[in-house]
């Protein structure tokens, strides 16, 4: 098990050279949403944004529209033809990564749409919430996930994907096989949170009991999206994602407690976050 410290998050940090333009910092989408649910991805295509993405899109359902446009005016709006789910997920660009599943629901068209969207999909991608559920219902459909794919659950979506376990040595054996089997990175949200890429262990050390609130995974795909979109690794997107989202939360807990943050507060204090890198 490696401790991801400063140190080693410092290898792998690339601070944006000056030269740069938006062209250049990656082109994320952000897919999911559903009536009612629409502040999923607002967190996460926000979070893309301040994670350094040039540019975002979000593919939402129509009813979601205003939401996103008004709430998030530096992000793009696809949007799906049925109003309040996905139903057909088609776009005519190819993002450098795709996060895909907050808010989506598990209906039956937005069920079609997202194995439609696996079979013609060829962008990096990362996976969360009703994205990992489909997944977990449609067990053969884990064998259309590109290699390198992320996927984000957290304690009742893993147990969906890998059944039950007695003790932490099983759940982590599973996981592994899981990692194997479909050659996939799986963050398994917690404290501590603990990145498996096949039989590779990391370990974060940022983070406290601030995060654990609504809308804070939402957050974590969206940076980790970001990250992949601006070339990082897949499995180096994932390590400093996961160490900025939980740096976040260590940085706002002397100034606002646990009790009091919320996941846009993870947003607002990534800038910090980022500088404390140097």
């Amino acid at each position: 098990m490696i401790k991801v410290s400063k140190e080693f998050i410092l290898d792998l940090y690339k601070p944006i050279v000056t030269t740069t333009h938006k062209g250049l910092q990656g082109h994320a989408m952000l897919i999911g949403g559903s009536y009612g649910k629409m502040g999923s991805v607002c967190l996460s295509s926000k979070a893309a944004l301040r994670t350094g993405c040039g540019l975002v899109n979000a593919f939402i359902p129509q009813c979601g529209y205003d939401i996103i446009q008004i709430t998030i005016p530096e992000a793009m709006v696809l949007t799906d033809e049925n109003e309040k789910m996905l139903s057909s997920i088609q776009y005519d660009f190819e993002p450098n990564a795709i996060g895909i599943g907050m808010g989506m629901g598990q209906g039956d068209l937005t069920e079609k749409a997202f194995y439609h969207f696996l079979l013609n999909n060829k962008s990096p991608l990362v996976v969360d919430a009703d994205g990992l559920n489909l997944l977990s219902k449609n067990r053969n459909w884990l064998s259309l996930l590109p290699k390198k794919t992320i996927i984000t659950p957290h304690k009742k979506e893993l147990e969906r994907l890998i059944g039950t376990w007695q003790t932490e040595e099983e759940k982590i054996e599973k996981v592994i096989q899981l990692s194997l089997e479909n050659e996939i990175i799986i963050v398994v949200k917690g404290a501590p949170t603990i990145l498996v890429n096949g039989e590779m262990l990391y370990e974060n050390t940022t983070g406290n009991a601030a995060l654990a609130t609504a809308g804070s995974g939402d957050v974590l795909t969206g940076i980790i999206t970001s990250l992949v979109a601006q070339h990082y690794d897949p499995i180096h997107a994932a390590i400093l994602g996961v160490y900025l989202h939980g740096l976040t939360a260590d940085i706002a807990l002397p100034e606002i407690g646990s009790h009091s943050f919320i996941a846009s507060d993870i947003i607002g204090y990534l800038g910090r976050a980022f500088l404390s890198l140097g």
